[in-house]
C-alpha cells in the first residue's frame, strides 16, 4: 500500500472513530426531581460502557417534553406523565424510572429536621397565603411544645415549569378543595400574594438557605444531601410520617402501581400507614419513530441499563425502584420503536 493509501486509511479510521464518539453521545434534559440520579446512573454506565458519554441537564419538566419533542435532545425527563393521546400525537414513548417523594422544607430558627408538623389542609392554607405566620393558632395547635416564631411564613416556589410543583400542587388540591378551587394543580400556578422564586429544586435550596422563615419544597434526596429540615406530614391514614424511601415504598405497595402495574396511578396521599403522602413517579421520553436507528439506540441502550439495573441503581439514593412487575411490562415499549426504514434499534447489546 503506498503512502497516500496509508494516510487516506488512517484518515478514514480516524472519522470513524470520530463519528462513533459522535453519535455515543447521549443527551438528556427535562425535571430536577431525579436529576442527581440521572447523573448518578449516567457516570456508573460510562464506567461500565467504554466509550459511552451521558449528559443530563436540569431545566424542568416543561422544558424535557418540549425539547424532546422537538428532537432535540435524546430524551427528555418529565415528572407530569403525557395522556396516551399526546404520546401518539407526538411520536413518543414514555416510561417511568424511578419514584421519589416531595417534601416541604423549612427554615425556623430553633426547629430542626422532622419537627414542625403540618396536616394537607394547613399546609395547603400555608401556601395559599390564608396563613401569614408560623405562630398561628391552626400551627400551633398541631405542634404542642414547640416554639414557633412570630415570623412572617416566605413561600418559596419553582420559576421554571416544573413537574415538582406540579405533584405539589396536585396534593394540595387533594387534600384542600379551597386550594383546587383557587389555585390548581399544574406546572406554573399562579400564586396568590408575594412569592420567592428559584430555578430547578436546587435553587429552591439555594434560596431556602438566604429566607429567615421560608417553606419551600423539594425532591428528598436533596433533603438528605443538603440536611434541609424537613416538615413531617399527616398522612392518607391520619398518622403523621416524616419523609423516607420506606414510606415511598408504602406508597407504592398501597396502590396500583404495584397491584396493576399501571405506572400513569397516582401514588398521591395513600392510606397505608406509613406511606408518604407526596410520592409521585418520574419519566423519561423518547422518540417512538427515530430517523436513525444507530442514533436512536444510543440513548435507548443507556436508559434499558438504567431499568434493568434499577433495584441496585435506586437503593439508598433517596429514591424507590419500580416493582418488578411494572420493570417487566416495561421492555416492551422498547421493543416497538422503529425507526422511519424500519429497522429496529439495537439497544440491548450493552
Amino acid at each position: 500500500m503506498t503512502t497516500t493509501r496509508l494516510r487516506h486509511a488512517a484518515l478514514a479510521g480516524l472519522l470513524s472513530l470520530l463519528a462513533t464518539n459522535a453519535i455515543a453521545q447521549v443527551r438528556g434534559i427535562g425535571a430536577s426531581f431525579p436529576s442527581k440520579i440521572y447523573e448518578r446512573w449516567a457516570k456508573t454506565y460510562e464506567q461500565q460502557n467504554a466509550g459511552a458519554a451521558v449528559t443530563y441537564k436540569a431545566t424542568g419538566s416543561g422544558d424535557g417534553v418540549k425539547q424532546i419533542s422537538a428532537r432535540a435532545v435524546d430524551f427528555g425527563g418529565s415528572d407530569s406523565p403525557l395522556p396516551a393521546d399526546e404520546l401518539t400525537k407526538r411520536k413518543l414513548v414514555q416510561v417511568p424510572m424511578l419514584i421519589g417523594g416531595i417534601v416541604p422544607v423549612v427554615k425556623l430558627p430553633g426547629i430542626g429536621a422532622n419537627r414542625l408538623q403540618l396536616s394537607g389542609e394547613v399546609l395547603a392554607d400555608i401556601m395559599a397565603a390564608r396563613i401569614a405566620k408560623w405562630n398561628d393558632a391552626r400551627v400551633a395547635a398541631q405542634n404542642p411544645g414547640v416554639a414557633l416564631p412570630a415570623l412572617r411564613i416566605q413561600r418559596i416556589v419553582r420559576a421554571d415549569r416544573s413537574g415538582t410543583t406540579e405533584g405539589f400542587t396536585r396534593y394540595l388540591s387533594e387534600v384542600s378543595p379551597a386550594f383546587k378551587a383557587e389555585i390548581g394543580a399544574g406546572q406554573a400556578p399562579k400564586w396568590p400574594g408575594e412569592v420567592a422564586t428559584a430555578e430547578g429544586n436546587d435553587g429552591m435550596v439555594k434560596v431556602l438557605d438566604g429566607t429567615e422563615g421560608g417553606i419551600a419544597y423539594v425532591s428528598y434526596d436533596r433533603v438528605v444531601k443538603d440536611g434541609l429540615a424537613a416538615v413531617r406530614l399527616v398522612n392518607g391514614a391520619g398518622v403523621a410520617v416524616a419523609a423516607s424511601e420506606a414510606g415511598f415504598r408504602a406508597a407504592i405497595l398501597d396502590s396500583d402501581v404495584s397491584r396493576a402495574g399501571n405506572d400513569l396511578a397516582s401514588l398521591m396521599n395513600r392510606p397505608a400507614s406509613g406511606a408518604w403522602p407526596i410520592t409521585q413517579t418520574s419519566f423519561v421520553l423518547f422518540d417512538a419513530e427515530p430517523a436513525d436507528a444507530e442514533r436512536a439506540a444510543q440513548g435507548m441502550r443507556f436508559l434499558y441499563w438504567c431499568l434493568m439495573h434499577g433495584d441496585d441503581l435506586t437503593r439508598g439514593t433517596g429514591f424507590a425502584p419500580l416493582p418488578v412487575n411494572l420493570q417487566a411490562r416495561l421492555t416492551a415499549r422498547f421493543a416497538g420503536v422503529r425507526a422511519k426504514d424500519g429497522k429496529a434499534p439495537q439497544y440491548m447489546n450493552f
